[in-house]
């Protein structure tokens, strides 16, 4: 079990990740347990019309770091191009539970990062 200052770490280097993308995203929460990124411009997304749409969410839980990560609810298929490693911390359809944060995890969030952005952009979302 982490404590709150493990898991605030955990929290920082994946803020970092997410923090790249700001611009054509924008934070809608960024505290010290709570950081998010939303495209917010008009879409239509299932005949439904939108003004944002969430990329990913970070939160501080009491034993793990929630990372919320849209692109994989909107796409089914960025779980193929997800490592092993990611997909088994992945809880329901979008929330992985992050307890603790190697080199290699971590690099596997920033390439997941990257092809979700991507698909985000390729739908014109972003």
């Amino acid at each position: 079990m982490q404590n709150q200052e493990e898991l605030q770490i955990i929290f920082n280097r994946l803020k970092k990740l997410l923090k790249k993308y700001e611009g054509p995203l924008e934070p809608m929460f960024d505290v010290k347990n709570k950081y998010n990124l939303w495209s917010c411009k008009d879409l239509e997304i299932n005949g439904k019309k939108r003004d944002k749409i969430s990329f990913a969410t970070l939160i501080i839980q009491s034993n793990y770091v929630c990372f919320y990560f849209m692109p994989i609810y909107t796409d089914s298929n960025l779980k193929d191009l997800i490592d092993d490693n990611l997909v088994k911390l992945l809880k329901g359809k979008s929330c992985f539970h992050i307890q603790t944060l190697n080199d290699n995890l971590e690099k596997q969030i920033a390439k997941a990062l990257n092809a979700g952005f991507k698909i985000y952009k390729k739908k014109g979302w972003i």
